[in-house]
């Protein structure tokens, strides 16, 4: 079939609106309810411009967006552009409304809090969005590794925002793994593209025909090392050490902009780097897709340890995250399609139980998991909402969950890959192993907490909260509708 292209400077927009409103947000620093404003305007007119691709998209469009090319005589084939499929698409849609979420949540949140630094967390919230949408943009290796380096100056500031001694200890881990392993193999990994197949041009099928597949293999290594963003073991106590950070930073990092920008990563050098069918060929990705499983089965077991909610959000994470990796490297239809389904599916899942954390700490004070007897009944929307997002990451039907499970289990079988269809169905065991007993805390034991602390968060965090389960259930709802969009990817 052939690729139908439209130049169009709204991805550009798109990309830039947040930065604009990061300064926006600082000259209004005096005014709170401006600069909140200015934070919420700048989220609907992303997720507005964003949107605006819909048509060209499912039509079938590639759309581009040049911004810098180098001379062809030094460096040919290189520059620095945008460029909108439907992968991306996807991905910036979620980002870029879960912005608008978040922001509304973070208003109630750091208000009800009395937080310090709020003007820094929004231009920093604002920044890590101009970094989310440029990785999902990107036409190639070169400028997603500058929105991805980014994403992690941007939230290295959050990360730390509390401006403690554990504050600065995290961070320091947060930028040591992120960027340490950027410089050390990411960086090296595009720079070796480079040199063999002489483009960093993100195409269909990818550029490494002809290749040595002992050389592909090898770079593929180093890129999933260098993206320490996945959270995939051995790189990932960046991510647990990181819970020390406000609940809607703990959300962006999770559902949006950090570790969702690292899977993003790993499927688009899959599918746009590589290809599908050239990986089946060399026959490596088997043995990632069995990497990515020892950290869906590790991080889930190590969850099951925590009482603080949010380090049991943490290490669900880590786990969570490795479908992705292991559904694209099972190399079979329904286990890409799987892959990037479950981003979306995730994204909007786990942000709902950090929404809810946020809100059970505000609501009642409460941060672990053995102080929650009870709270179903005195914070009914939050746990009703937090209940949803559990069920989803258990695999429960009709939830969002339950589509990514099915679509991995038919991708191993495809593959014919019985042991990853036995991590598949054991992972979903340990994820009911750890979710449920909070539910059983919070609605089959008697509340025991201060009579004046028993009422809801503010109602605008509710309203996020709530949107993102309802959100949930849509996904699992109408996932064959979302995998439809992506077509053949080969």
């Amino acid at each position: 079939m052939t690729m139908k292209t439209v130049v169009s400077i709204i991805p550009l927009l798109a990309v830039s609106v947040s930065l604009l409103a990061g300064l926006g947000i600082f000259l209004l620093r005096k005014y709170p309810n401006w600069r909140e404003g200015c934070s919420i305007l700048a989220a609907l007119v992303k997720f507005g411009l964003v949107m605006s691709l819909f048509p060209l998209i499912r039509d079938g469009y590639i759309i581009e967006c040049p911004i810098v090319t180098f001379p062809a005589g030094i460096l040919p084939n290189l520059g620095f552009a945008l460029r909108v499929d439907t992968l991306g698409f996807l991905f910036a849609v979620v980002a870029s409304f879960l912005w608008i979420l978040t922001t509304l949540y973070s208003i109630g949140y750091m208000r009800s809090l009395e937080e310090h630094a709020q003007t820094r967390y929004y231009v920093c919230f604002a920044l890590a969005l101009t970094g989310a949408l440029g990785v999902a943009f990107s036409a190639n290796l070169l400028t997603l590794f500058l929105f991805y380096e980014l994403i992690t100056v941007s939230t290295y500031l959050l990360v730390v925002h509390e401006e403690t001694k554990e504050a600065f200890s995290a961070g320091t881990k947060y930028l040591t793994y992120l960027m340490g392993t950027g410089k050390l193999f990411f960086l090296p990994a595009i720079v070796f593209t480079y040199g063999l197949a002489g483009t960093l041009q993100f195409k269909p099928g990818g550029v490494f025909l002809g290749v040595d597949p002992v050389w592909a293999g090898l770079l593929l290594v180093l890129f999933v090392a260098g993206v320490a963003k996945t959270g995939i073991m051995p790189f990932h106590n960046w991510l647990p050490s990181a819970m020390v950070a406000p609940t809607p930073v703990s959300a962006l990092l999770h559902a949006v902009a950090v570790v969702k920008a690292g899977v993003f990563t790993i499927v688009r050098i899959v599918v746009s780097i590589y290809g599908v069918g050239f990986l089946s060929n060399i026959g490596i990705g088997i043995y990632m897709a069995i990497a990515a499983s020892i950290t869906v089965v590790g991080a889930s077991v190590i969850a099951l340890r925590q009482d603080n909610l949010k380090m049991r959000l943490a290490y669900s994470t880590i786990s969570q995250l490795s479908y992705v990796i292991l559904g694209v490297m099972l190399l079979t239809p329904d286990g890409v399609k799987g892959s990037i389904l479950q981003i979306v599916a995730h994204a909007f899942g786990k942000i709902t139980l950090f929404f809810c954390a946020g809100a059970i700490y505000v609501g009642i004070h409460k941060k672990y998991i053995s102080e929650m007897a009870g709270i179903g009944k005195v914070m009914p929307w939050t746990m009703g909402a937090f209940t949803i997002g559990a069920l989803s990451m258990i695999g429960v039907p009709p939830l969002a969950g339950f589509s990514v499970k099915w679509r991995l289990l038919l991708g191993a079988m495809e593959a014919h890959q019985i042991l990853i269809v036995a991590v598949l169905l054991g992972s979903t065991l340990l994820n009911a192993a750890y979710f449920l007993p909070v539910l059983k805390k919070a609605y089959f034991e008697e509340y025991a907490g201060d009579s004046h602390h028993q009422h809801e968060a503010p109602l605008i965090m509710r309203v996020a909260l709530v949107s993102t389960a309802i959100i949930t259930v849509l996904v699992g709802l109408f996932s064959d509708s979302i995998v439809s969009l992506l077509g053949e990817i080969s």
